[in-house]
């Protein structure tokens, strides 16, 4: 079993700054896919930014330019740098992954969320 844990959260003023992390643990043997999501109260879950073994990354609309998704050295960490905050940023930030697991089973786990607030 895999698991996500997101960290980074918080409450920032709009224009400001916030880098969210996730780390991945777990009996893992690949990771395919690393991916940030988010979900503000009444709306449906959307892909914020995504990143795939090779690197290669893709961004939702409202956020390419502001937004950067990285991952760390180590491969199971996942970061989402967070520039030029804006209200309509406020959501639930979570953490997504894919791959194939130690037992040679396919995974796609979910983390259990953070909250970003851009409010004045």
């Amino acid at each position: 079993q895999v698991q996500l844990m997101e960290s980074g959260g918080g409450l920032v003023q709009p224009g400001g700054s916030l880098t969210l992390s996730c780390v991945a643990s777990g009996s893992i043997f690949s990771i395919n896919a690393m991916g940030w999501h988010r979900q503000a109260p009444g709306k449906e879950r959307e892909m914020v930014a995504r990143i795939d073994s090779n690197g290669v990354v893709d961004y939702e609309d409202s956020v390419r330019g502001r937004f950067t998704i990285s991952r760390g050295n180590a491969k199971n960490t996942l970061y989402l740098q967070m520039n030029s905050l804006k209200s309509e940023d406020t959501a639930v930030y979570l953490c997504n992954s894919w791959g194939y697991g130690s037992n040679g089973r396919s995974f796609n786990s979910w983390g259990q969320g953070t909250q970003v607030t851009v409010s004045s």
